[in-house]
């Protein structure tokens, strides 16, 4: 069977971040909890979480429940002249685990398209008040999305080459540290009357490498682009619904952006769902008599019911105090083995913030995404039973918040073979 799904797939499909030539991919049938099991019934521990979206595991029978019970009642409905009671109470509820700021809320499918509305609301929040502001200030190493605005706004290289001469300009700064701020305020000083927004993952640069900058550091960067009319947006994308230790990076910050991004988490890994939230200034720029200061933006599938209904049961497990339990316990482990690990002679850094941990393998060349050294960690992994996605000679830990103790120190202790033998 596994063989067959295998010919079959390479007949038809495109796998994303893949050189189909060389590629070969696993067929996986079904999930439990922290458990993914390919054709063949080998079980492999989801230590990524599926691409960082599976909180609670797989298959969890409460979400399943959820939306089984919406798919019998109303499984879409168009939101433009329409609105539907999952999407207001979803609406409601995020906005109340939110920074104070945060009053709407604007649906989308996905993390890329989250951005995409970021960006768009402040450019035009600027170009409905009659000022042209449309440089964008962002991070080096960023990840934002996949789209060409989102692309624009992520961080430069061999992923976005073909597309170099259809992405706008950007601003790019390195992430805050306390040696840094005080040469990055000044860049920003100097440009800061054409910039309408920066746009940051917070505390966790993800796909650049899991790169951890400091919450003070960043909440100072934060509060100067503000005092210069700079909006912020914040990509919480990756980081948000615990994964740094608490429900938000938000709640690590002592500044609050005016628009936020979710996505990923947001369903559990149940299904594709995007969320824009923003501050009542910006959604004031917009709310007029004048038609043409609408936000004019949306998608076949915008506030699908089906999807709201995953993010509400999804939200009732991640608030339950066995799940942030489990939440503390997974930092508590990452955080000791990071100490066991810090002066192994093959490492060049130990990276953790909250349930995140990666390590960064020392190589001859320079860290990339593209070492060759993935090609031998990746396998090593999988043929142990244990699913992760290097980035490059960067390895990385995102479990699903049931991973018990037990498969955590599995995979501990095959992280430490791999460094041993490979």
């Amino acid at each position: 069977m596994q063989s067959e799904l295998i010919e079959r797939d390479r007949k038809v499909n495109w796998h994303p971040y893949t050189q189909m030539k060389t590629a070969r991919h696993i067929p996986i049938i079904r999930g439990e909890g922290a458990y993914i099991f390919d054709a063949n019934g080998k079980r492999y521990i989801d230590a990524v979480s599926s691409w960082w979206v599976t909180l609670h595991g797989h298959a969890h029978p409460y979400i399943a429940k959820k939306v089984a019970e919406q798919l019998n009642t109303l499984e879409q409905v168009i939101f433009a002249g329409f609105t539907h009671p999952v999407a207001i109470e979803l609406s409601e509820r995020l906005l109340n685990l939110l920074p104070d700021n945060q009053e709407k809320v604007f649906y989308t499918d996905n993390g890329s398209t989250a951005v995409e509305v970021a960006l768009k609301m402040c450019i035009q929040y600027g170009h409905n008040q009659g000022v042209r502001k449309n440089k964008i200030l962002a991070f080096k190493n960023g990840y934002h999305g996949d789209t060409f605005g989102a692309m624009s706004v992520s961080g430069r290289g061999l992923w976005t080459a073909p597309f170099g001469e259809l992405l706008f300009d950007v601003l790019f700064i390195d992430a805050p540290t306390k040696e840094n701020l005080s040469d990055t305020k000044s860049f920003i000083e100097k440009h800061a009357s054409e910039i309408a927004c920066f746009i940051y993952e917070p505390l966790v640069q993800g796909a650049g490498g899991m790169l951890i900058h400091e919450a003070d550091d960043l909440s100072e960067l934060m509060k100067f682009c503000k005092s210069k009319g700079i909006l912020l947006i914040q990509d919480e994308i990756f980081v948000g619904f615990g994964r740094t230790g608490k429900l938000f990076a938000a709640n690590h910050l002592s500044a609050q952006a005016d628009i936020m991004c979710f996505s990923k988490g947001l369903t559990g890994g149940t299904m594709p769902l995007g969320i824009t939230t923003c501050s009542q200034k910006i959604y004031d720029a917009f709310y007029s008599d004048d038609k043409t200061k609408a936000l004019f933006h949306g998608h076949s599938f915008t506030a699908s019911p089906l999807a709201c209904a995953a993010a509400l049961a999804s939200m009732d497990l991640l608030l339950q105090e066995e799940t942030q339990q489990n939440i503390k316990r997974i930092c508590t482990q990452h955080q000791q083995f990071a100490n066991t690990l810090a002066k192994h002679p093959k490492i060049k850094y130990v990276r953790q913030q909250g349930t995140i941990f990666a390590l960064e393998w020392k190589i001859e060349e320079e860290t990339s995404y593209f070492s060759d050294i993935n090609e031998k960690i990746y396998p090593f992994f999988l043929e142990n039973g244990i699913l992760i996605r290097p980035l490059g000679n960067i390895i990385y830990l995102v479990p699903p918040y049931c991973i018990s103790v037990e498969d955590l120190e599995y995979i501990y202790k095959y992280i430490m073979e791999a460094l041993n033998v490979i």
